[in-house]
């Protein structure tokens, strides 16, 4: 290439012909200021991130790269090309948003409006109040550290910030006034005063998550305790103190628990107030159409106060019912049955985790060829009506404990024409099990010890005719044992049963005369097993 091109080359800034054949990347920053007024004083949320994008250029001819020249493309572009246009000929490939090298991150940008305005937290955003509306000149970098896209260090500074949100001194500064150069939105690691290079701590936001997890919890079951999202369904958003007036609550208790279920994704608060989320509309709902606030209220009432004396359930490798209730298990069980309140509102649970996972664990197999189903502690019969809706010609039974068919007219879906269900009562430990081409057990092995296991698996097995099957609906753990981590956690309540893997199942199973098992993860809540009681040999 002669010296005369080179120099016009360089006097336009044009970089095609140093990254010819080359991989290079690119880098935008971007900075989101929020402000708002509350109580008279500007409140800003500021959150900063950069994205990085990939490119090869070919191999470029001197021939190409005038007839670029002329083309008069690259005399404004950034780094000598416009990606979008006629500099797409130069690329070879491209690594990461094509968006970021036309010049702004569109994706990165999206996802970061959706976490500031429908945040799960907001460990990347800090607060300041100013008394008076300030000029953008005061503006300071607020970020804490928390980037998704690199572990580049930020620190608050004194930098003023232009046009585009960068710091116009191409410095940033740190407490002890070290500096570090920035330049088109890339910030190097900091270095100390011997040249070694220093990383700021990344903020360990799992673990955080952890340790705030249970006020999650609470401020979940509370709000579903006092119906709150009910309150809300199909009306306007409401001020804290008509939602306080309507449930009974203190105005301030009432407008922090909002504040708190807004800061989780289930409320929407705008200046009009407060207003449910499609999901607290579908699922927290009592009457959602697939609620889950039954299974919400078992967990607050049973489950949590279980898990508050897990240290005890640990240390002494059982459940906990005597420490949290006064009572022992078994007493704790028949009181389900005894209180006519305390029993709907079990099967309530039972139902909300039936209904929701139905449809995934009736279609997790094809099951068209069977004719008869028995569902073993059926309970509400909601996978049983899910059963004969997808199978029309599948007649299904529910067998559970006499004081639990009685009441569960008040499960039954109304409006749906189906095949109906036919409920029997009985306890599958000892009574007679009703005749079926497929058993099923869902949610039921994860619950009981191996010997009264072995007692139902055998008085299935014993009923099975050659051919037919049985659906095991439960979580399947990975071999590890360690995920999902839902199941490894439940298993922490101490109960007298265990969560299994595949392997297990398998081995389980195969000992009573079932084999061919498949299992099908559904990405659900419950899994499915299918597994056929071998022939036998001629």
């Amino acid at each position: 290439m002669t010296d005369f091109v080179k120099l016009l080359l360089n006097a336009h800034f044009f970089y095609p012909d140093r990254l010819s054949g080359k991989e290079h990347s690119v880098f935008t920053g971007v900075a989101i200021i929020h402000c708002s007024s509350k109580d008279n004083q500007l409140e800003t949320e500021v959150t900063d991130f950069y994205e990085e994008t990939k490119v090869k250029f070919s191999d470029l001819s001197e021939e190409l790269l005038w007839e670029y020249i002329h083309s008069g493309e690259p005399m404004d572009k950034a780094g000598g090309y416009g990606i979008q246009a006629l500099g797409g000929m130069l690329v070879e490939y491209v690594h990461g948003d094509f968006l970021n090298v036309v010049g702004f991150p569109l994706n990165h940008f999206c996802k970061k409006l959706a976490e500031l305005y429908y945040p799960p937290s907001k460990h990347n955003v800090q607060h300041k109040k100013y008394d008076s509306i300030p000029s953008v000149d005061t503006f300071e970098n607020l970020s804490d550290g928390e980037n998704n896209s690199s572990n580049f260090t930020e620190h608050k500074g004194a930098s003023k910030l232009d046009s585009s949100g960068m710091c116009s001194s191409g410095t940033i500064y740190n407490s002890e006034n070290r500096t570090s150069s920035v330049r088109t939105g890339f910030m190097v690691p900091l270095e100390n005063q011997n040249g070694v290079s220093e990383s700021a701590p990344k903020l360990p936001s799992k673990i955080l998550e952890l340790m705030d997890g249970f006020r999650a919890s609470k401020a979940l079951f509370v709000a579903s305790k006092l119906k709150i999202f009910d309150h809300l369904k199909h009306r306007g958003p409401l001020k804290a103190v008509d939602i306080a007036n309507e449930v009974g609550t203190s105005v301030c208790g009432t407008e922090r628990l909002l504040d708190a279920c807004a800061a989780l994704g289930l409320l929407e608060k705008t200046p009009q107030g407060y207003s449910n989320t499609d999901s607290a509309n579908a699922y927290l709902t009592s009457d959602g159409e697939y609620s889950l606030h039954g299974y919400i209220i078992h967990s607050n009432d049973h489950l949590w106060p279980l898990f508050t004396y897990l240290e005890s359930a640990v240390k002494e490798g059982s459940r906990q019912n005597h420490r949290a209730f006064g009572k022992k298990a078994e007493d704790l069980f028949k009181d389900y049955y005894h209180s006519e309140e305390v029993k709907q509102r079990f099967m309530a649970a039972m139902h909300s985790i039936a209904h929701l996972t139905a449809r995934d664990v009736a279609t997790a197999f094809d099951l068209s060829r069977f004719k008869s189903a028995c569902d073993l502690g059926g309970c509400t019969g909601a996978l049983a009506h899910e059963l004969v809706q997808i199978y029309p010609n599948l007649k299904v039974t529910v067998f559970d404990l006499p004081e639990v068919i009685a009441n569960t007219s008040y499960f039954q879906p109304s409006g749906q024409h189906m095949a109906p269900v036919t409920f029997v009562s009985g306890d599958f430990f000892k009574d007679n099990l009703p005749e079926a081409d497929l058993y099923i057990l869902s949610r039921v092995l994860h619950d009981w010890p191996d010997e009264k296991i072995h007692v139902l698996l055998s008085r299935i097995s014993a009923v099975c005719k050659p051919g037919s099957a049985l659906l095991v609906a439960e979580i399947v753990l990975d071999e590890k044992k360690t995920h999902p981590p839902r199941a490894v956690l439940q298993s922490l309540s101490m109960t007298e049963g265990k969560q299994r893997s595949g392997s297990e199942y398998k081995q389980l199973l195969e000992k009573y005369g079932f084999t061919n098992m498949e299992i099908k993860i559904t990405g659900n809540l419950l899994d499915a097993v299918l597994c056929f009681k071998k022939n036998l040999s001629p």
